[in-house]
């Protein structure tokens, strides 16, 4: 058909859905017990806003609604692939998923706990499995020391403490 008879209203764009954050290709989508209650608080947020939109000028309440409906969907993808990791199954010795980590780094300390890339923020000192500090430490206990390349010089790194209980 002619774009000389299409409404100029009815020619929509889709609405920009921001994408959620990286999980590598392959990677399996852990998770904390906080984490998935986190992503289940965030889906019945996103379907009270659906069933609550009310907006009077209908392309505005339509473009919402897919808006939400694509939130809704990339979000039910992550709740179909996540895989919930039990802190009391965790090797209490060694950092792994869930721990929090006391650490030293150039004669500074750090705690940060290990979770899940939808859970991870950086402010709450919860950083995601796949970084690649997290990477590094994953399997070393307490006392050990690795090297960890920080711009192409390698620096120390010492675990301090490591805990399952937050």
């Amino acid at each position: 058909m002619s774009r000389g008879f299409v409404k100029e209203e009815d020619q929509e764009e889709a609405p920009f859905i921001p994408p959620r954050a990286a999980l590598p290709a392959g990677q399996t989508n852990y998770v904390t017990e906080r984490g998935m209650s986190l992503l289940e608080e965030e889906k019945a947020t996103l379907e009270q806003q659906r069933s609550s939109n009310k907006q009077e000028n209908e392309t505005e309440r339509r473009r919402t609604n897919m808006e939400i409906d694509g939130k809704i969907r990339l979000l039910n993808e992550r709740l179909s692939s996540a895989r919930i990791i039990a802190m009391s199954e965790q090797p209490k010795d060694e950092v792994r998923f869930g721990a929090t980590v006391k650490y030293r780094i150039n004669n500074r300390e750090f705690t940060i706990t290990i979770v899940g890339v939808d859970e991870a923020d950086v402010k709450e000192g919860r950083v995601a499995f796949v970084a690649p500090l997290i990477k590094a430490m994953s399997g070393k206990k307490v006392g050990e020391e690795l090297r960890f390349d920080m711009g192409g010089k390698q620096v120390p790194v010492k675990i301090l403490a490591i805990d399952y209980q937050k």
